[in-house]
Protein backbone atom coordinates (compact mmCIF):
# COMPACT_ATOMS: atom_id res chain seq x y z
CA UNK A 1 0.00 0.00 0.00
CA UNK A 2 1.27 3.45 -1.35
CA UNK A 3 0.02 5.70 1.78
CA UNK A 4 0.48 9.06 -0.40
CA UNK A 5 2.49 9.29 -3.51
CA UNK A 6 5.05 12.22 -4.71
CA UNK A 7 3.45 14.22 -7.30
CA UNK A 8 4.97 13.35 -10.69
CA UNK A 9 5.67 15.06 -13.68
CA UNK A 10 3.29 17.99 -15.03
CA UNK A 11 0.90 17.18 -17.79
CA UNK A 12 2.43 18.49 -21.22
CA UNK A 13 -1.02 20.94 -21.79
CA UNK A 14 -1.35 24.41 -23.23
CA UNK A 15 -2.30 26.16 -20.21
CA UNK A 16 -4.63 29.66 -20.76
CA UNK A 17 -4.67 30.93 -17.00
CA UNK A 18 -2.28 31.15 -14.70
CA UNK A 19 -3.06 31.76 -11.05
CA UNK A 20 -1.19 34.99 -9.30
CA UNK A 21 0.26 36.06 -6.10
CA UNK A 22 -1.67 35.13 -2.97
CA UNK A 23 -4.88 38.06 -2.77
CA UNK A 24 -4.63 40.17 0.75
CA UNK A 25 -2.69 39.95 3.39
CA UNK A 26 -3.15 36.75 6.31
CA UNK A 27 -5.44 37.18 8.47
CA UNK A 28 -5.50 37.01 12.55
CA UNK A 29 -4.64 33.17 13.63
CA UNK A 30 -6.89 31.68 16.28
CA UNK A 31 -5.98 32.67 19.86
CA UNK A 32 -8.05 29.43 21.60
CA UNK A 33 -5.57 27.54 23.48
CA UNK A 34 -5.23 23.63 22.68
CA UNK A 35 -6.82 21.61 25.87
CA UNK A 36 -5.18 19.36 28.42
CA UNK A 37 -7.48 16.36 28.56
CA UNK A 38 -9.51 14.23 26.37
CA UNK A 39 -13.08 14.74 26.46
CA UNK A 40 -15.69 17.57 25.72
CA UNK A 41 -15.19 21.17 26.34
CA UNK A 42 -17.47 23.26 28.78
CA UNK A 43 -18.52 25.94 26.41
CA UNK A 44 -21.28 25.85 23.41
CA UNK A 45 -20.45 25.42 19.98
CA UNK A 46 -20.33 28.86 19.02
CA UNK A 47 -22.72 29.70 15.88
CA UNK A 48 -22.92 31.81 12.89
CA UNK A 49 -24.72 33.20 10.37
CA UNK A 50 -24.46 31.09 7.47
CA UNK A 51 -25.75 31.51 3.50
CA UNK A 52 -26.30 27.78 3.39
CA UNK A 53 -27.11 26.38 -0.10
CA UNK A 54 -27.39 23.25 -2.21
CA UNK A 55 -23.25 24.27 -2.97
CA UNK A 56 -22.03 23.58 0.24
CA UNK A 57 -19.96 20.83 0.26
CA UNK A 58 -18.85 19.58 3.71
CA UNK A 59 -17.99 16.32 2.90
CA UNK A 60 -15.17 14.59 0.59
CA UNK A 61 -17.01 14.43 -2.40
CA UNK A 62 -19.42 16.31 -1.37
CA UNK A 63 -21.91 13.75 -0.46
CA UNK A 64 -21.93 10.85 2.04
CA UNK A 65 -22.30 8.45 -1.05
CA UNK A 66 -18.88 10.10 -2.48
CA UNK A 67 -20.63 10.53 -5.40
CA UNK A 68 -18.83 13.95 -6.27
CA UNK A 69 -21.64 15.73 -7.93
CA UNK A 70 -21.52 19.04 -7.57
CA UNK A 71 -24.59 21.89 -9.11
CA UNK A 72 -25.01 20.86 -13.14
CA UNK A 73 -26.60 24.61 -13.49
CA UNK A 74 -23.10 26.48 -11.88
CA UNK A 75 -21.68 28.32 -14.37
CA UNK A 76 -18.44 27.52 -14.56
CA UNK A 77 -17.02 28.33 -18.47
CA UNK A 78 -14.06 30.57 -19.68
CA UNK A 79 -12.74 30.26 -15.84
CA UNK A 80 -11.58 33.41 -14.37
CA UNK A 81 -9.44 33.94 -10.55
CA UNK A 82 -11.53 34.90 -7.67
CA UNK A 83 -8.62 34.70 -5.04
CA UNK A 84 -6.25 33.12 -3.95
CA UNK A 85 -5.80 32.05 0.11
CA UNK A 86 -2.05 33.12 1.45
CA UNK A 87 0.40 30.95 2.55
CA UNK A 88 -0.70 28.66 4.74
CA UNK A 89 1.54 26.96 7.60
CA UNK A 90 1.44 23.58 5.44
CA UNK A 91 0.85 21.20 2.96
CA UNK A 92 -2.35 19.93 1.69
CA UNK A 93 -3.33 16.75 1.59
CA UNK A 94 -7.30 16.85 1.46
CA UNK A 95 -10.25 18.60 -0.33
CA UNK A 96 -11.03 21.79 0.96
CA UNK A 97 -14.82 22.16 2.24
CA UNK A 98 -17.45 24.66 1.85
CA UNK A 99 -20.35 25.50 4.71
CA UNK A 100 -21.23 28.81 4.29
CA UNK A 101 -19.32 31.29 3.83
CA UNK A 102 -16.32 29.52 4.90
CA UNK A 103 -13.94 27.67 3.18
CA UNK A 104 -12.18 25.16 5.78
CA UNK A 105 -9.27 23.02 5.11
CA UNK A 106 -6.54 21.76 7.45
CA UNK A 107 -2.69 21.24 6.95
CA UNK A 108 0.03 18.86 7.78
CA UNK A 109 1.43 21.10 10.75
CA UNK A 110 -1.83 20.44 12.35
CA UNK A 111 -3.15 23.58 11.87
CA UNK A 112 -7.11 24.11 10.48
CA UNK A 113 -8.24 27.49 8.84
CA UNK A 114 -11.50 28.98 8.12
CA UNK A 115 -11.00 31.08 4.36
CA UNK A 116 -13.22 33.95 3.25
CA UNK A 117 -15.47 32.21 0.39
CA UNK A 118 -15.55 35.84 -0.71
CA UNK A 119 -12.31 37.06 -0.81
CA UNK A 120 -9.94 33.86 0.27
CA UNK A 121 -8.37 35.82 3.24
CA UNK A 122 -8.08 34.09 6.67
CA UNK A 123 -11.07 34.09 9.24
CA UNK A 124 -9.70 32.31 11.71
CA UNK A 125 -6.83 29.64 12.25
CA UNK A 126 -6.03 27.04 15.23
CA UNK A 127 -2.83 25.54 15.70
CA UNK A 128 -4.12 21.77 17.38
CA UNK A 129 -0.46 21.00 18.60
CA UNK A 130 2.85 19.57 17.46
CA UNK A 131 2.86 17.45 14.29
CA UNK A 132 5.16 14.43 13.88
CA UNK A 133 8.28 14.90 12.56
CA UNK A 134 9.22 12.69 9.00
CA UNK A 135 12.38 11.98 10.60
CA UNK A 136 10.14 10.02 13.74
CA UNK A 137 8.61 7.98 11.46
CA UNK A 138 9.79 4.11 10.34
CA UNK A 139 8.99 5.44 7.03
CA UNK A 140 6.97 7.93 4.94
CA UNK A 141 6.73 10.28 1.87
CA UNK A 142 4.93 13.36 3.50
CA UNK A 143 7.47 16.04 4.82
CA UNK A 144 8.90 17.85 6.93
CA UNK A 145 5.83 16.38 9.27
CA UNK A 146 2.95 15.06 9.21
CA UNK A 147 -0.46 16.37 10.85
CA UNK A 148 -3.72 16.20 9.31
CA UNK A 149 -3.65 14.09 6.12
CA UNK A 150 -6.93 13.14 5.80
CA UNK A 151 -10.07 15.98 4.63
CA UNK A 152 -12.23 17.01 7.56
CA UNK A 153 -16.20 16.82 7.80
CA UNK A 154 -18.11 19.48 9.36
CA UNK A 155 -21.43 18.69 10.94
CA UNK A 156 -23.84 21.40 9.89
CA UNK A 157 -26.46 20.72 12.54
CA UNK A 158 -23.87 21.21 14.88
CA UNK A 159 -21.45 23.99 12.97
CA UNK A 160 -18.46 21.90 14.03
CA UNK A 161 -15.76 20.29 11.92
CA UNK A 162 -14.49 17.19 13.02
CA UNK A 163 -10.59 16.12 11.56
CA UNK A 164 -8.10 13.77 12.93
CA UNK A 165 -4.51 15.00 14.04
CA UNK A 166 -1.33 13.20 14.33
CA UNK A 167 0.77 14.83 16.97
CA UNK A 168 3.59 14.55 18.87
CA UNK A 169 2.69 14.10 22.65
CA UNK A 170 5.40 13.07 25.43
CA UNK A 171 7.54 12.26 21.97
CA UNK A 172 5.57 9.66 20.90
CA UNK A 173 2.86 10.08 18.01
CA UNK A 174 -0.83 9.86 19.07
CA UNK A 175 -3.92 10.04 16.90
CA UNK A 176 -6.22 13.11 18.10
CA UNK A 177 -9.85 13.22 16.84
CA UNK A 178 -10.89 17.21 17.42
CA UNK A 179 -13.90 18.72 17.03
CA UNK A 180 -14.27 22.77 16.39
CA UNK A 181 -16.98 25.18 15.71
CA UNK A 182 -16.88 26.64 12.24
CA UNK A 183 -17.44 30.32 13.70
CA UNK A 184 -14.36 30.66 15.29
CA UNK A 185 -12.17 27.63 15.92
CA UNK A 186 -12.93 26.90 19.45
CA UNK A 187 -11.92 23.17 20.19
CA UNK A 188 -15.43 21.34 21.73
CA UNK A 189 -14.02 17.88 21.39
CA UNK A 190 -10.65 16.20 21.64
CA UNK A 191 -9.95 12.68 22.00
CA UNK A 192 -7.30 10.15 21.51
CA UNK A 193 -8.52 7.71 18.82
CA UNK A 194 -5.28 5.53 18.65
CA UNK A 195 -6.71 1.71 17.69
CA UNK A 196 -6.24 -0.67 20.44
CA UNK A 197 -2.71 -1.88 20.53
CA UNK A 198 -1.40 -0.45 17.28
CA UNK A 199 2.63 0.94 17.22
CA UNK A 200 1.35 4.55 16.49
CA UNK A 201 4.04 5.33 14.33
CA UNK A 202 3.51 3.21 12.15
CA UNK A 203 -0.31 4.09 11.54
CA UNK A 204 -1.57 6.78 9.14
CA UNK A 205 -4.70 8.44 9.22
CA UNK A 206 -4.94 9.48 5.41
CA UNK A 207 -8.46 8.28 4.53
CA UNK A 208 -10.76 11.56 4.67
CA UNK A 209 -13.68 11.45 7.62
CA UNK A 210 -17.34 11.20 6.95
CA UNK A 211 -20.43 11.08 9.22
CA UNK A 212 -22.86 8.29 9.97
CA UNK A 213 -25.60 9.85 11.70
CA UNK A 214 -24.60 11.13 14.89
CA UNK A 215 -20.84 9.55 14.28
CA UNK A 216 -17.59 10.16 12.64
CA UNK A 217 -16.53 7.78 10.75
CA UNK A 218 -12.44 6.94 9.55
CA UNK A 219 -9.83 4.92 8.76
CA UNK A 220 -6.43 4.27 9.55
CA UNK A 221 -3.57 2.58 6.98
CA UNK A 222 0.20 2.38 7.38
CA UNK A 223 3.11 4.45 6.03
CA UNK A 224 4.46 4.76 2.55
CA UNK A 225 6.19 1.62 1.82
CA UNK A 226 4.09 -0.50 4.15
CA UNK A 227 7.11 -0.39 6.73
CA UNK A 228 6.94 -1.52 10.47
CA UNK A 229 3.42 -3.69 11.71
CA UNK A 230 0.14 -2.14 11.49
CA UNK A 231 -3.52 -3.11 10.54
CA UNK A 232 -6.18 -2.00 8.56
CA UNK A 233 -8.88 0.15 10.85
CA UNK A 234 -11.92 1.78 10.88
CA UNK A 235 -13.58 3.65 13.20
CA UNK A 236 -16.50 4.89 14.27
CA UNK A 237 -16.80 7.79 17.07
CA UNK A 238 -20.28 9.90 18.67
CA UNK A 239 -20.27 13.42 17.87
CA UNK A 240 -19.98 14.20 21.51
CA UNK A 241 -17.36 11.95 22.12
CA UNK A 242 -17.06 8.83 24.10
CA UNK A 243 -16.97 4.72 22.88
CA UNK A 244 -15.58 3.77 19.69
CA UNK A 245 -16.60 0.95 17.13
CA UNK A 246 -13.82 -0.60 15.50
CA UNK A 247 -12.83 -3.04 12.49
CA UNK A 248 -9.76 -4.53 12.04
CA UNK A 249 -8.66 -5.96 8.97
CA UNK A 250 -5.90 -8.99 9.09
CA UNK A 251 -7.06 -9.79 12.45
CA UNK A 252 -5.71 -13.06 13.09
CA UNK A 253 -2.09 -13.42 15.54
CA UNK A 254 0.79 -13.02 13.32
CA UNK A 255 -1.27 -11.07 10.30
CA UNK A 256 -0.75 -7.54 9.59
CA UNK A 257 -1.35 -4.94 6.67
CA UNK A 258 -4.96 -4.14 4.94
CA UNK A 259 -4.70 -0.75 5.22
CA UNK A 260 -7.90 1.41 5.10
CA UNK A 261 -6.63 4.39 2.67
CA UNK A 262 -8.40 4.06 -0.40
CA UNK A 263 -6.14 7.29 -1.95
CA UNK A 264 -7.57 9.60 0.61
CA UNK A 265 -11.37 9.18 -0.12
CA UNK A 266 -13.76 8.67 2.41
CA UNK A 267 -16.13 5.84 3.61
CA UNK A 268 -18.93 5.66 2.02
CA UNK A 269 -22.51 5.45 4.00
CA UNK A 270 -25.51 4.04 2.38
CA UNK A 271 -29.21 5.26 3.38
CA UNK A 272 -29.25 2.20 5.97
CA UNK A 273 -26.17 4.02 7.68
CA UNK A 274 -23.96 0.75 6.61
CA UNK A 275 -19.95 1.67 5.82
CA UNK A 276 -18.15 0.43 2.86
CA UNK A 277 -14.73 0.48 2.31
CA UNK A 278 -11.73 -1.01 0.35
CA UNK A 279 -8.74 -2.50 2.15
CA UNK A 280 -5.53 -2.80 1.03
CA UNK A 281 -3.01 -5.71 -0.02
CA UNK A 282 -2.69 -8.02 3.76
CA UNK A 283 0.29 -10.17 5.08
CA UNK A 284 -1.28 -13.19 3.56
CA UNK A 285 0.02 -14.03 0.09
CA UNK A 286 -0.59 -17.52 -0.16
CA UNK A 287 -4.60 -18.94 -0.85
CA UNK A 288 -3.63 -21.99 0.67
CA UNK A 289 -3.62 -19.58 3.80
CA UNK A 290 -6.90 -18.56 5.67
CA UNK A 291 -8.40 -15.61 3.74
CA UNK A 292 -7.59 -12.20 6.05
CA UNK A 293 -10.20 -9.84 4.70
CA UNK A 294 -7.45 -8.03 3.04
CA UNK A 295 -7.62 -7.03 -0.89
CA UNK A 296 -11.19 -6.41 -0.29
CA UNK A 297 -14.71 -4.44 -0.80
CA UNK A 298 -16.18 -4.44 2.65
CA UNK A 299 -19.49 -3.65 3.57
CA UNK A 300 -19.76 -2.98 7.45
CA UNK A 301 -23.09 -2.17 9.94
CA UNK A 302 -23.32 0.99 11.70
CA UNK A 303 -21.63 -1.01 14.61
CA UNK A 304 -18.72 -1.82 11.92
CA UNK A 305 -19.83 -5.36 11.97
CA UNK A 306 -18.73 -7.44 8.71
CA UNK A 307 -22.01 -7.63 6.86
CA UNK A 308 -20.46 -8.84 3.68
CA UNK A 309 -17.36 -9.00 1.47
CA UNK A 310 -15.49 -9.29 -2.08
CA UNK A 311 -12.12 -10.34 -2.72
CA UNK A 312 -10.74 -11.30 -6.35
CA UNK A 313 -9.67 -14.79 -7.05
CA UNK A 314 -6.30 -13.26 -7.27
CA UNK A 315 -6.39 -11.97 -4.08
CA UNK A 316 -3.15 -13.79 -2.48
CA UNK A 317 -1.39 -13.04 -5.20
CA UNK A 318 -2.25 -9.32 -5.24
CA UNK A 319 -0.88 -9.67 -1.50
CA UNK A 320 2.44 -10.96 -2.38
CA UNK A 321 2.82 -8.10 -5.17
CA UNK A 322 1.55 -4.92 -3.14
CA UNK A 323 -1.39 -4.82 -6.11
CA UNK A 324 -3.87 -2.89 -3.68
CA UNK A 325 -7.50 -3.27 -4.42
CA UNK A 326 -7.86 -0.78 -1.62
CA UNK A 327 -6.06 2.33 -3.24
CA UNK A 328 -9.57 3.38 -4.43
CA UNK A 329 -13.17 3.34 -3.17
CA UNK A 330 -15.96 1.57 -4.02
CA UNK A 331 -18.80 3.51 -6.38
CA UNK A 332 -21.70 2.10 -4.93
CA UNK A 333 -24.02 3.21 -7.93
CA UNK A 334 -27.85 3.82 -7.37
CA UNK A 335 -28.62 1.27 -9.70
CA UNK A 336 -27.78 -1.35 -7.35
CA UNK A 337 -24.22 -2.01 -8.55
CA UNK A 338 -20.64 -1.77 -7.73
CA UNK A 339 -17.51 -0.87 -8.87
CA UNK A 340 -14.13 -1.20 -7.70
CA UNK A 341 -10.76 -0.98 -9.23
CA UNK A 342 -7.17 -0.78 -7.92
CA UNK A 343 -3.71 -0.98 -8.60
CA UNK A 344 -3.67 -4.89 -10.38
CA UNK A 345 -5.14 -2.35 -13.50
CA UNK A 346 -8.53 -4.72 -13.40
CA UNK A 347 -11.93 -3.05 -12.35
CA UNK A 348 -14.73 -5.34 -11.19
CA UNK A 349 -18.65 -4.98 -10.96
CA UNK A 350 -20.24 -6.43 -8.26
CA UNK A 351 -23.63 -7.01 -6.65
CA UNK A 352 -23.94 -4.36 -3.49
CA UNK A 353 -27.25 -6.63 -2.24
CA UNK A 354 -24.59 -9.82 -2.97
CA UNK A 355 -20.93 -9.35 -2.67
CA UNK A 356 -20.56 -12.80 -2.81
CA UNK A 357 -17.32 -13.61 -1.21
CA UNK A 358 -14.07 -14.74 -2.96
CA UNK A 359 -14.19 -14.47 -6.51
CA UNK A 360 -17.63 -13.56 -7.21
CA UNK A 361 -17.44 -10.29 -9.26
CA UNK A 362 -20.82 -10.29 -11.85
CA UNK A 363 -17.79 -8.98 -14.44
CA UNK A 364 -14.22 -7.99 -14.49
CA UNK A 365 -12.62 -5.81 -16.94
CA UNK A 366 -8.79 -6.91 -17.24
CA UNK A 367 -5.99 -4.14 -18.42
CA UNK A 368 -7.89 -0.85 -17.80
CA UNK A 369 -6.42 2.70 -17.61
CA UNK A 370 -2.58 1.47 -18.36
CA UNK A 371 -1.88 2.19 -14.66
CA UNK A 372 -3.28 1.96 -11.15
CA UNK A 373 -6.83 3.54 -10.06
CA UNK A 374 -6.05 6.17 -6.74
CA UNK A 375 -8.32 8.25 -5.03
CA UNK A 376 -11.84 8.76 -5.03
CA UNK A 377 -14.06 8.15 -8.00
CA UNK A 378 -17.38 10.26 -9.18
CA UNK A 379 -20.05 9.13 -10.32
CA UNK A 380 -23.48 9.92 -11.98
CA UNK A 381 -26.42 7.44 -12.21
CA UNK A 382 -24.95 4.33 -14.35
CA UNK A 383 -21.39 6.29 -15.05
CA UNK A 384 -18.31 5.94 -13.19
CA UNK A 385 -15.35 8.39 -13.43
CA UNK A 386 -12.02 6.31 -12.30
CA UNK A 387 -9.13 8.06 -11.02
CA UNK A 388 -6.68 6.30 -13.09
CA UNK A 389 -2.76 7.75 -12.88
CA UNK A 390 -2.72 7.71 -16.82
CA UNK A 391 -6.31 9.52 -17.13
CA UNK A 392 -9.40 9.15 -16.37
CA UNK A 393 -11.88 6.79 -17.60
CA UNK A 394 -15.58 6.97 -17.94
CA UNK A 395 -16.83 3.86 -17.53
CA UNK A 396 -20.90 2.81 -18.28
CA UNK A 397 -22.69 0.03 -16.26
CA UNK A 398 -26.31 -1.80 -17.30
CA UNK A 399 -27.96 -3.13 -14.33
CA UNK A 400 -30.43 -4.94 -16.26
CA UNK A 401 -27.31 -7.28 -18.24
CA UNK A 402 -24.93 -7.04 -15.20
CA UNK A 403 -22.07 -5.64 -17.69
CA UNK A 404 -19.91 -2.40 -17.67
CA UNK A 405 -18.01 -1.31 -20.47
CA UNK A 406 -15.60 1.79 -21.04
CA UNK A 407 -16.84 4.94 -22.88
CA UNK A 408 -13.42 6.99 -22.90
CA UNK A 409 -9.95 7.55 -20.97
CA UNK A 410 -8.68 11.03 -21.16
CA UNK A 411 -5.70 12.09 -23.42
CA UNK A 412 -4.54 14.88 -21.05
CA UNK A 413 -2.86 12.34 -18.97
CA UNK A 414 -5.34 14.34 -16.15
CA UNK A 415 -5.73 11.33 -13.33
CA UNK A 416 -6.35 13.44 -9.79
CA UNK A 417 -9.56 12.55 -8.35
CA UNK A 418 -12.40 13.94 -10.16
CA UNK A 419 -15.78 15.75 -9.68
CA UNK A 420 -18.59 16.64 -11.51
CA UNK A 421 -19.76 20.27 -12.08
CA UNK A 422 -21.43 22.18 -14.79
CA UNK A 423 -21.47 19.42 -16.77
CA UNK A 424 -17.93 18.54 -16.99
CA UNK A 425 -15.73 16.05 -15.22
CA UNK A 426 -12.92 18.26 -13.14
CA UNK A 427 -9.51 16.95 -11.83
CA UNK A 428 -6.00 17.95 -10.78
CA UNK A 429 -3.59 16.87 -11.86
CA UNK A 430 0.58 18.05 -12.16
CA UNK A 431 -0.41 21.38 -11.55
CA UNK A 432 -3.19 21.92 -13.78
CA UNK A 433 -7.09 21.94 -12.99
CA UNK A 434 -8.56 20.42 -16.07
CA UNK A 435 -12.54 20.55 -17.18
CA UNK A 436 -13.06 17.48 -19.40
CA UNK A 437 -15.94 16.64 -21.61
CA UNK A 438 -18.11 13.96 -19.92
CA UNK A 439 -18.59 13.02 -23.55
CA UNK A 440 -15.52 12.51 -25.02
CA UNK A 441 -12.84 13.24 -22.18
CA UNK A 442 -11.26 15.57 -24.08
CA UNK A 443 -10.16 19.12 -22.35
CA UNK A 444 -12.42 21.49 -22.42
CA UNK A 445 -10.54 23.97 -20.08
CA UNK A 446 -6.94 24.07 -18.60
CA UNK A 447 -5.91 26.10 -15.59
CA UNK A 448 -2.36 26.59 -13.92
CA UNK A 449 -2.61 26.56 -9.82
CA UNK A 450 0.76 25.25 -9.08
CA UNK A 451 2.42 21.87 -7.87
CA UNK A 452 0.71 20.03 -5.30
CA UNK A 453 1.80 18.12 -2.15
CA UNK A 454 0.77 14.77 -3.83
CA UNK A 455 -0.80 13.42 -6.88
CA UNK A 456 -4.13 13.17 -4.75
CA UNK A 457 -5.59 16.41 -4.29
CA UNK A 458 -9.27 16.55 -5.53
CA UNK A 459 -11.22 19.88 -6.25
CA UNK A 460 -14.55 20.53 -4.67
CA UNK A 461 -17.39 23.62 -5.72
CA UNK A 462 -19.28 25.79 -2.98
CA UNK A 463 -20.67 29.09 -3.06
CA UNK A 464 -20.46 29.37 -6.63
CA UNK A 465 -16.99 28.91 -6.93
CA UNK A 466 -14.65 26.05 -8.16
CA UNK A 467 -11.36 25.46 -5.31
CA UNK A 468 -8.43 23.66 -5.77
CA UNK A 469 -5.62 22.88 -3.36
CA UNK A 470 -2.30 23.24 -4.46
CA UNK A 471 0.72 22.46 -2.28
CA UNK A 472 0.01 25.26 0.39
CA UNK A 473 -2.55 27.22 -1.16
CA UNK A 474 -6.23 27.30 -2.29
CA UNK A 475 -7.18 29.27 -5.02
CA UNK A 476 -10.87 29.99 -6.06
CA UNK A 477 -12.53 30.58 -9.24
CA UNK A 478 -15.85 31.80 -10.92
CA UNK A 479 -17.26 31.38 -14.50
CA UNK A 480 -17.97 34.10 -16.76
Amino acid sequence: MVAARVAGAAAAAVVVLAVGSSAGAAGRPGAASRPGAPGRAGSAIGTRATSSTSTDWTVYHRYASGSGQGPVTLNLEHLKVAWTSPLLDGTLYGEPLVWGDGVYVATENDTVYELSASRGTIVWSHHLGPPVPSSDLPCTNISPTNGVTGTPVIDTSRNEIFLVANELIDKTPHHILYGLGTAHGTIELTQRVDPPGAYTPAILQRVSLTLDGDRVVFGFGGNWGDCSTYHGWVESVPVTGGKAYFFKVDPRKGDDQGAIWMGGAAPIVNSNGDVWVAAGNGSVNSASQPYDYSDSVLELSPTLKLLQFFAPSTWASDNGSDLDLGSSVPAVLPNGLVIQAGKSENAYLLNAAKLGGIGHELEELKGICGNVVDGGVAFSGSTAYLPCESGIMAVATDAKTRRMHQLWQTSTGAGGPPILADGYVWTLSGGTLYALSRKTGDAVQEVSVGGAATDFPTPSVGDGLLLAPSSNQVHAFRGT
